[in-house]
């Protein structure tokens, strides 16, 4: 029995699935308040549920396991997509498939548990399939919108040439080491020539999912053709749990590799950090803006990763937590904004804080957060990813990140400007509210404010890492 409970947010989840099922025969989906309201309170009771007392270990030969670390990372998607839920309201209100966007999402969040629980690369390899499917049909939710289709066949195309080239260097690994447990792989681990070339094609298989330079280019059409609540999932969610697959894959299994990893790390980067800050100075359209932020951000990251210790997983996690926070409160408010005018551009955001100076202030803690801002966590967020990038002295790769600090702080402070000195082009109407949608701005707006000043959580962090 104890074994069976290491499953118990795959458990939660998967009897949420049934509930949509039988909500789906009953047509209780049709009545659309009742629905929701019952969604957000299954999904806040999942939250509170992560935060029982769980044991941990292994199962199935050590196919799954269960951490404090993974419990942890599983709580902060579970709070994801709560949040989500809650600033999409207004939109699954007016949508015929809200019963179809619960069953992808909470489809895909059980692949991303698999993944991160996941002690053996074919386990790992199921769970990023699984997480990833659900997600090209939701890109391609709006069906009366051609942009949307291509978004999901823009995903599925990146998405499979991503899976082959992962898969071919699984192949190659298994090749190099007859085994592909995560303890095999480990103990059997040598630099050679056939191990270099499998991890070479991982990494670049990681990095699509990740939206790493190269390997980003599905990323703005995606962000801008999805609706907005998929992008939001998409930019929280997908590219958070890859984040923290990213890190037992680089320091557990390829740890042994760290001389051939860590410049390549660096570089990629480098060049994420600076492409994306350089690309987002011309967007115009809110997603995409937050598409290529979504890129530097994740070079942001590599310098965390490049620390290549327990500060690396802490600050990296640390950061993922902030992120999610600041990219729902963002998307929370664009949401309101196209609701209420029609429009994703940002130019749609002049003088916004004259006519809704709620949303215009939570807007501006989120882009603080995203610039690193003091003190809005998102300023101790990288604060510690560069700490932990120094301890590889990497002194090129930390230039590079101080300079893509200020061209990041040009980027979020031109939308600030908009909101809080330019003159509207055309008055904008009080926002549509909703609670729910007050709610989650609310306590990603709290969230940001306080974490920077709760050092406990980052030394849990800090502690469950060292496990």
């Amino acid at each position: 029995m104890d074994n069976v409970l290491l499953f118990r947010f795959e458990i939660v989840i998967a009897v949420l699935i049934l509930a949509l099922l039988v909500m789906s025969l009953r047509d209780f989906n049709t009545k659309v308040t009742a629905f929701l309201g019952t969604m957000n309170i299954l999904l806040l009771v999942n939250f509170l549920a992560g935060w029982l007392p769980m044991a941990t270990g292994s199962y199935f030969s050590g196919f799954f396991r269960t951490t404090d670390l993974i419990v942890f990372e599983k709580n902060i998607l579970n709070l994801g997509i709560l949040l989500i839920s809650l600033t999409s309201y207004q939109w699954l209100k007016q949508s015929e498939h809200r019963l179809e966007f619960y069953f992808l999402m909470l489809s895909s969040i059980m692949g991303v548990f698999v993944m991160l629980s996941s002690g053996h690369i074919l386990m790992l390899y199921l769970g990023v399939e699984m997480s990833t499917i659900p997600i090209a049909a939701m890109s391609n939710f709006n069906l009366n919108e051609k942009r949307s289709s291509e978004a999901g066949l823009k995903l599925i195309l990146s998405s499979a040439f991503s899976t082959g080239i992962m898969l071919f260097g699984i192949s190659l690994l298994y090749g190099a080491v007859g085994n592909l447990s995560f303890d095999s792989v480990i103990a059997n681990l040598h630099p050679d020539m056939l191990t270099i070339f499998a991890f070479t094609f991982i990494l670049a298989g990681f990095a699509f999912k990740m939206s790493i330079v190269p390997f980003h280019l599905w990323t703005a059409d995606v962000y801008e053709g999805s609706p907005i609540a998929v992008t939001n999932f998409l930019s929280v969610i997908s590219k958070g749990s890859v984040v923290f697959v990213f890190l037992t894959i680089l320091y557990h299994l390829f740890g042994g590799l760290k001389e051939e990893w860590l410049y390549a790390i660096s570089i990629l980067s480098i060049l994420s950090m600076t492409i994306g800050n350089l690309f987002a100075m011309r967007q115009q359209n809110a997603k995409r803006f937050l598409a290529f932020s979504s890129i530097s951000q994740v070079g942001f990251v590599l310098v965390g990763v490049a620390g290549a210790s327990v500060m690396g997983s802490t600050s990296v996690v640390y950061f993922i937590l902030i992120y999610l926070l600041s990219n729902i409160a963002a998307f929370g408010v664009i949401s309101a904004m196209a609701d209420t005018t029609g429009s994703e551009s940002l130019q749609s955001f002049k003088g916004l804080y004259k006519s809704n100076p709620f949303y215009a202030l939570f807007m501006v803690v989120a882009l603080f957060s995203l610039a690193g801002v003091p003190p809005v966590a998102g300023f101790f967020g990288k604060l510690f990813l560069l700490t932990s990038g120094m301890n590889s002295k990497l002194y090129v790769l930390l230039g590079f990140a101080g300079a893509n600090l200020v061209l990041s702080l040009y980027n979020y402070l031109r939308v600030v400007k908009y909101m809080f000195i330019d003159e509207a082009i055309e008055t904008i109407p009080p926002m549509k509210r909703n609670r729910q949608l007050t709610i989650a701005l609310v306590v990603c707006t709290i969230g940001l404010l306080a974490i920077g000043f709760i050092p406990e959580l980052y030394q849990y962090i800090s502690q469950i890492c060292t496990m």
